[in-house]
């Protein structure tokens, strides 16, 4: 195992899934191969050198369905890991992943189907897509620095709602199964949620970000780019298309944030850096303008906006996790009064404080800010002799007034302190008021008023993880690796494994064309297996009119363009006798 993989949290190793490697098909493994062997020769002219140079180096087999603990030992050479997830998992989980350095992995694979492109994460595009390029060191630390940024991203409720849809959308063109019906319904509801217009998080454009660089990046010469992308290297169509010239190509920018995209299309433009350093200074460039890094006003505003659990930082060290919904301002426009709905925790040092989790804040929470008069300071900056002066301390009765206009009042219960400082009060019989705003009455129970003079970051999500317990910010999906085999394919999957059996026991080729006539008249969408075929006995003179009726007949499936390319490519290696 990776030193990587090595103390990842429970939080983290729940999203995992165990590769079972007997659940690959014959056509499975023929997907793998087909979509390796036609793509490495392109992608050797038109991808970086250490792309190429990636592929053994991170342990990337051609012939088969590479195992994922065998990667990760390969990438733990490089200081990084890989670990298997099934499908989807949420944004926030996989971007802690790159920020530990470790490349989560779907076990999934394409179907035969849909061999040229897939938006589902599949084995394909995360091995053979962003793996090998991780050998290239400034690639693979700007990986790392985009995890670490986007981990701390604020992410709104319908970035949420948006991820479900998506994810439900992937998902679903890659089930045989699924009904065509249902499928149809899945796609509207993703055209709706397309469409509506909504306040864009920093989770939004950093996901923008990722998918121009990440996914869909070209490097080098602006007329004469390579493909760095995985979605780009892992898409057997979009590959080739993608540098035709009607594909528009822009200098890489913080620009790339303002442009949307569409998963389920081929992308129109795309941005092309002169090096994988670049692309961390342009990263470094918008983390300076996140909520994390400059906090105040315009962090409580975005906060606000998320409808979704952050964590305010105060200048104490005090770490407010929950919804926060409203922000009471003073004469300067400073943050003076938070107030959060339902539940929540306060930690110190991300770790939870003990009595103050989401049971105990589970109604929400409010958050006074600002320094005391006439002290000028604010609570935990106060020495012990400071807090005496104005009567805090233990079963002594308090009114604690603020500059901005804000009056505590009540029985000093308890001083929790940190590092020395306090870092929170608790009061009994306490109340609260801003002017005419009341904002704690004495019947609500004890107050705890937290120390504190300004908001000095918000992130996305709590403070403390393990004892955060809402189940909505890391909701996984219960499933375990599956197969593709369906009742419908049971067959034609034995007929692929009888191919790879006379193909290694050197066979007549009489006994491919036995199979062939099965498949002209059983499975007349099949092509990879006549292709395979087409390969074995492309050379054979003594059944040349059955070969260029095989060939003929691959032709046709030129007419589906999602194929033209796959077939084109395939037909043109075995022509020039390079072997499939």
């Amino acid at each position: 195992m990776s030193k990587a993989r090595t103390n990842l949290p429970e939080r983290l190793l729940e999203h995992t899934s165990k590769q079972d490697y007997s659940l690959y098909s014959n056509i499975d493994q023929a997907v793998w191969r087909y979509v390796m062997k036609i793509s490495i020769p392109y992608l050797k002219k038109n991808s970086p050198k250490s792309y190429i140079e990636g592929i053994e180096k991170v342990g990337i087999p051609i012939d088969h369905i590479p195992k994922i603990d065998d990667m990760d030992k390969k990438l733990d050479a490089f200081g990084w890991g890989a670990i298997s997830v099934k499908g989807f998992i949420p944004p926030i989980i996989f971007m802690e992943f790159l920020a530990r350095k470790v490349l989560p992995i779907a076990v999934d694979i394409r179907t035969n189907n849909h061999i040229t492109y897939t938006p589902a994460p599949d084995i394909i595009h995360e091995a053979a897509g962003h793996a090998p390029i991780i050998a290239n060191e400034d690639y693979a630390e700007y990986l790392r620095c985009y995890g670490e940024v986007a981990k701390k991203a604020i992410e709104s409720k319908s970035d949420t709602k948006k991820y479900e849809v998506v994810r439900n959308l992937s998902v679903s063109k890659e089930n045989p199964n699924i009904n065509p019906k249902i499928l149809k319904k899945i796609e509207c509801e993703f055209e709706t949620i397309s469409n509506q217009k909504a306040w864009l998080s920093e989770a939004s454009e950093l996901a923008r970000m990722n998918w121009w660089t990440i996914e869909y990046g070209l490097i080098g010469d602006l007329t004469n780019p390579k493909i760095y992308g995985a979605g780009l290297l892992s898409s057997v169509s979009e590959s080739v298309s993608c540098l035709k010239n009607n594909i528009k190509k822009i200098p890489i920018s913080l620009e790339c944030i303002k442009q949307d995209y569409n998963i389920t299309k081929p992308q129109p433009k795309l941005f092309v850096t002169n090096s994988f350093n670049n692309l961390k200074i342009i990263l470094n460039d918008y983390s300076r303008t996140m909520a994390y890094a400059i906090g105040g006003k315009s962090a409580v505003e975005k906060a606000i906006l998320s409808e979704n659990t952050t964590t305010t930082v105060f200048d104490s060290g005090l770490q407010v996790s929950g919804v926060l919904n409203k922000c009471i301002y003073n004469k300067k426009n400073e943050p003076s009064y938070l107030n959060y709905l339902g539940r929540t925790q306060l930690c110190y040092n991300n770790s939870e404080i003990d009595g103050h989790g989401t049971k105990t804040h589970s109604s929400g929470y409010g958050a006074a800010l600002g320094n005391i008069i006439p002290l000028n300071k604010s609570l935990y900056e106060l020495s012990d002799e400071e807090l005496k002066t104005i009567n805090v301390e233990p079963k002594k009765h308090s009114t604690i007034k603020f500059y901005n206009g804000l009056v505590v009042s009540g029985i000093i219960n308890n001083i929790i302190k940190f590092e020395g400082k306090p870092i929170l009060i608790t009061l009994d019989n306490a109340s609260a008021r801003l002017e005419d705003n009341v904002l704690f009455r004495p019947a609500w129970g004890q107050y705890d008023l937290a120390c504190g003079n300004k908001v000095v970051s918000i992130y996305g999500g709590p403070a403390d993880w393990n004892n955060y317990q809402n189940l909505e910010l890391t909701k996984k999906d219960i499933s375990y690796h599956s197969s593709n085999l369906t009742e419908d394919t049971e067959y034609l999957n034995k007929l692929y494994g009888k191919v790879e059996k006379l193909r290694n026991e050197k066979a007549a080729s009489e006994d491919y064309i036995t199979i062939l006539k099965i498949i002209y008249k059983e499975y007349d969408k099949e092509w990879l297996l006549c292709m395979i075929i087409y390969e074995i006995i492309y050379k054979e003179q003594s059944i040349r009119n059955e070969v260029q009726f095989l060939k003929n007949y691959l032709i046709t499936f030129k007419s589906d363009l999602q194929l033209k390319n796959a077939i084109e490519r395939g037909l043109e290696l075995i022509e020039e006798d390079l072997s499939l």
